[in-house]
Formats: structure tokens, sequence, C-alpha cells
């Protein structure tokens, strides 16, 4: 993959034939003390132990997917703005893959899924280091319906469209390296337009949804908004709840 106009932005990229989890290889450069910018890349299309939410893993067919890990350095001291990375990355990504499927359904699952159509495109994993914060995404690209790990995902291929992987690429550092760099600079989600950017694009709000707690508790209510620290707020029968992690199934969509 030659990727110019990616490679204008990434400070390095590095591009990989074959990868475990993108995730681990980036944070294993950063703890063995190699040169890494704001923002790094690292990149394959043949990821063979990805790692999502909870621990989950899964390998992809050789050319099927991009797995693109960047880490962003120099954050704010705020750890509340921390949490709106990964938001920063959904939106991002939300408008790179809409750019290129015009007339699609193209939103933001809070907290970290891409979603066209009501299928998931894209998931998104963000790791704290001791460097900045890693952020992992996986796009389906060119996998089949036959290849997709579930019903409710979908590819680009699936869609019909061949996809321009450097355009893809270069609009969503572009746009991430632009949302965190006003985080940065203001330290306040709201302050930088980020927590506007978000909620427009998150599909959650509005919705009925089931939300599955890390210890495995469930609440069921309407998502009403964002947080400012990015925590979705549920209205469970008249009282609200700030969720800060989760999994969430949109009701309409079960």
């Amino acid at each position: 993959m030659q990727l110019p106009r990616t490679r204008a932005l990434a400070d390095p990229l590095i591009v990989l034939d074959t990868c475990g989890s993108t995730n681990a290889e980036l944070r294993g450069r950063i703890e063995a003390g190699e040169r890494l910018g704001h923002p790094a890349m690292l990149l394959t299309d043949a990821q063979t132990a990805g790692r999502g939410r909870l621990d989950r893993t899964w390998a992809t067919p050789a050319g099927s997917a991009l797995a693109a890990s960047t880490l962003l350095r120099d954050l704010p001291a705020d750890i509340d703005a921390w949490g709106w990375v990964p938001l920063a990355a959904g939106v991002a990504m939300t408008d790179a893959v809409a750019a290129q499927l015009p007339g699609r359904d193209v939103g933001l699952k809070w907290p970290n899924d891409v979603l066209v159509d009501g299928r998931k495109i894209c998931g998104i994993l963000a790791e704290v280091t001791a460097q900045g914060i890693v952020v992992g995404t996986g796009v389906n690209t060119s996998m089949t319906e036959a290849q997709l790990p579930v019903q409710t995902a979908t590819s680009f291929a699936v869609l019909g469209v061949s996809v321009d992987a450097d355009r893809l690429l270069a609009e969503y550092l572009s746009e991430l390296i632009a949302l965190v760099d006003g985080l940065i600079k203001s330290a306040d989600a709201v302050a930088s337009g980020l927590h506007a950017e978000a909620e427009r694009r998150c599909l959650s709000i509005g919705r009925d949804v089931d939300v599955t707690l890390p210890g495995g508790d469930v609440l069921h209510g309407r998502a009403v908004r964002l947080q400012h620290d990015g925590c979705l707020v549920v209205d469970i029968g008249g009282t609200t709840r700030a969720v800060a992690s989760g999994d969430v199934v949109h009701a309409r969509l079960a």
C-alpha cells in the first residue's frame, strides 16, 4: 500500500503485511522507545488477533479490512478530556466513511461503532499508554457477506463500493488531528466544538437503548444526550443516569 496522502499526515506511517493486534504492536514499539510522533499510525490489511471491547478477539481474512492504530500525544492533563478521544475518532471516521457512501445513513453508535444503514462497518478501541492514547480502528473494506462476523455488520464491498483506502485514512487522520488538537488547546470538548460534533453524529441519542454495563447489569432507557465528559446520559423512567462505559444496543435494531 503506497498511501501518499496518509503518509504525508502520519509521523510516521508504518505499514505491515500482517499483524496480530495493531494496538498491541504499536504499544510494543512505544515501550521499546521507537521514535513516534503526533500522530503516528500503524496499519495492516491482515490482522490476525484483533482486539475489541471486553477483550474480544477476532481475525479478518487478508485484504478484507483495514486495521489502523494511531498514537495521539501531548494530551491535556484533564482526564475528562481523554474520554472524548474515542468519540473524536468516531466523528472523524464517520465523516471519512460517509464521504465515500453518498446517500447512505452513516453515523456513530456510542461509544465506538460507525454504522451504515444501521449495520457496523467500523469499530474503535482506545487505550492509554505512557506516551499518550492509542486509538485502534477496524474498517470492513472488501469483506464479503459470507465473511462478515455477525449479521449486523457490513462492508464497503457488501454495499457495492470499492473503497479508496488512502482517501479514507487521510480524511480520517486529518479530521482526527484537528479535533484532538482543538481539544488539547481548550482542554474542553464543549469549548472546542467536539461535544456538538459528536452529538450531531450520534445515532444513539433519541433512541431506546439497552446498555450492558461492564459488570453485566443491563440498563433499559432512552439515550438523551452526551455529558460534558463524553458519557451517555440515559433516561430510565424519568431518572437520568450517565454511563461511562458499556455495550449499547439500539432497540429498533435488536
